[in-house]
């Protein structure tokens, strides 16, 4: 299967960036990880990171056509991005919203995700393992809310 994980804001500063909830692993370690799922898996992932909401949109529809599915961590933009919602729901291969963290544990505003309904399935709490987890979910094609 072929497929786009996007990672948003911050997503780059893995390891640095709140090791306390994030763990101390890299975004290149996040990359390996995954690489190393694809090699056994034999599906083909596209790694795209951006701070930038339109970075991301752009990502979105200039390359759904080359995938089957999406596997988005919209970081902080999950709180507040319409417009990924927006895209997300243009394009016609289904998503899954994945967060390392656990959003429903964390700061109140966190667990309210405006992407979850443009989502097939929201997995968090999970760390890398969830990336892997929504692969799989994409794979089913089932729901998961």
């Amino acid at each position: 299967m072929d497929i786009l994980i996007i990672n948003g804001p911050n997503l780059n500063l893995l390891g640095l960036r709140e090791p306390a909830i994030y763990g101390k692993a890299s975004y290149s370690d996040l990359l390996g990880y995954l690489s190393g799922y694809s090699a056994l898996s034999g599906d083909n992932l596209f790694f795209f990171q951006s701070n930038h909401e339109g970075s991301i949109i752009d990502f979105i529809q200039e390359n759904y056509t080359k995938a089957s599915g999406i596997v988005i961590n919209p970081g902080a933009f999950a709180h507040y991005s319409y417009a990924i919602y927006d895209c997300l729901l243009s394009v016609p291969i289904p998503a899954v919203e994945v967060h390392i963290s656990d959003i429903y544990s964390r700061e109140p505003f966190r667990p309210n995700s405006v992407i979850s309904p443009a989502c097939i399935g929201t997995i968090c709490g999970k760390g890398f393992s969830g990336y892997t987890e929504a692969i799989e979910l994409l794979k089913k094609g089932s729901r998961t809310k």
